[in-house]
């Protein structure tokens, strides 16, 4: 279901847009996520040592990196009826999207840490996290280039959208045999597709056909996966003490976003071109949703899966119906700013 999410998450991103965010996008999507981790993950940590809860360190870090990617979904239903300029919004996405890929490979490395499937040291960990990354950069960008010539050479609806298909299928299977992280493979080949594909691969009727195809994959399973958690959670959360928990979990999530985004856009800030808003709204635009949901129903049952399950649906919930229903205001907000950084370029 991750290959499907990433994709189509992928699919939908214009990468004209992503231009003058880039640098911005590059940071958050890895030192970000990694910073991330490891503040939700500590600050979990304490929270549990204050309430006298028993959880590994390491237990902690896997609900961080399964927490901290937003969801390309989720973030752009939101924000496509919210008033934002395109490079926020593009930078959002984007980054939305890329640190999904690295954050599914950071969920990976930890958790076969937690579960004792691997020995892992730090130097072990980054040449790990090098491979998976990096090779699935590469093998996206292969898999994206032959589905490419391959819709540019045929000029059928069904065909057209069965080689999506068989990318993400495919493709996915493929990586994970090389040893390469599938999620980035994915996000890279959802991108080439619908950029590359979409523009010059695809007849205007086909165009409209593969796109609005996609569009119902994210919707059912998204709509899948929120129902699925939710018929857990309601279990879990007959207990106080682990509803309680859940719910200390959302400020800590929160703060651990803003001081990601804030400390390498603090850095980036006069190559960045973001503006002096672009802190507040990528921190509350940055919405947690299916990924989230679906790396958390990963977790066998005799891990720890109560409290990280209970812990993810609070913190989606009040990201999609709080964040999401306030995001449109905030933006407002920030609209002088980038009226005035207008201003000054012209």
């Amino acid at each position: 279901m991750l290959s499907f999410l990433l994709f189509a998450g992928a699919f939908h991103i214009d990468w004209r847009d992503m231009r003058q965010g880039r640098w911005a996008i590059l940071a958050l999507a890895s030192f970000g996520t990694l910073l991330s981790t490891a503040l939700v993950g500590l600050g979990l940590k304490g929270l549990l040592l204050v309430v006298g809860h028993d959880m590994p360190l390491i237990w902690c870090l896997v609900f961080g990196a399964l927490i901290s990617p937003t969801d390309p979904v989720a973030v752009i239903a939101i924000l496509k009826d919210a008033w934002l300029p395109p490079s926020i919004q593009a930078t959002i996405a984007t980054e939305s999207l890329f640190n999904d890929g690295v954050g599914v490979v950071v969920f990976t490395i930890v958790f076969a840490a937690a579960s004792g499937q691997q020995q892992m040291t730090l130097g072990e960990a980054a040449r790990l996290f090098a491979l998976e990354a990096g090779g699935g950069i590469v093998f996206g960008a292969v898999v994206g280039g032959i589905a490419f010539f391959l819709m540019r050479g045929i000029a059928d609806l069904v065909a057209e959208v069965l080689i999506t298909l068989a990318v993400v299928m495919g493709g996915y299977a493929a990586a994970q045999a090389l040893g390469v992280s599938g999620p980035v493979a994915m996000a890279v080949a959802g991108l080439i597709l619908g950029n590359q594909g979409v523009k010059y691969a695809l007849s205007e009727r086909s165009r409209d056909y593969v796109v609005s195809f996609w569009l119902l994959i994210d919707e059912i399973l998204n709509a899948v996966l929120f129902l699925l958690v939710g018929l857990e959670a309601i279990a879990v959360w007959r207990e106080n003490a682990v509803m309680l928990v859940a719910l200390a979990t959302v400020p800590i999530v929160l703060l651990a976003r803003f001081i990601s985004v804030g400390g390498p856009l603090l850095v980036l800030y006069r190559i960045s071109s973001l503006g002096r808003g672009a802190v507040p709204i990528l921190v509350w635009g940055g919405l947690r949703g299916g990924i989230s949901i679906a790396l958390a129903l990963s977790i066998p049952e005799d891990s720890h899966k109560e409290l990280i399950l209970a812990a993810t649906y609070a913190v989606v919930f009040f990201s999609v119906l709080v964040q999401g229903a306030t995001i449109g205001r905030l933006a407002q907000r920030y609209r002088p700013d980038e009226d005035a950084a207008e201003a000054e370029t012209t």
